[in-house]
């Protein structure tokens, strides 16, 4: 399956992080580092985890944030696709998730409901 194969890249990309695991969600994967939720694994697309800081560096390469459909309606959640170009690049991509994870793991601490529009 294509997306087997992408989870597999992904994981293998991201090797390096300490207690990497992917657990299945609604038709998708959620990638952890301990108990830090950072990432989205969706059709063959990966999405870490932004905040109001980080967010631009996604949006001013052309990535959108994650999205989908409740009860007709678009929800947006508070992930950004990855650049293809910085998914290709192990090292990059690793700096990239560990800000997610940073970024997580404020989320966690700050006790802030989950960002969604």
């Amino acid at each position: 399956m294509p997306d087997d194969s992408f989870k597999a890249f992904v994981l293998d990309q991201l090797g390096a992080l300490p207690d990497l695991r992917a657990k299945a969600m609604f038709g998708a994967h959620g990638l952890y580092s301990g108990d830090n939720f950072f990432a989205i694994l969706d059709e063959g697309r990966l999405f870490f985890k932004t905040d109001a800081a980080g967010a631009p560096d996604y949006t001013e390469r052309g990535m959108g944030p994650f999205t989908y459909e409740r009860n007709g309606k678009v929800m947006t959640m508070a992930y950004h696709e990855v650049p293809p170009e910085v998914l290709e690049i192990a090292p990059e991509l690793i700096s990239w998730a560990r800000q997610a994870i940073q970024v997580a793991a404020n989320s966690k601490k700050s006790g802030k409901p989950k960002n969604r529009s």
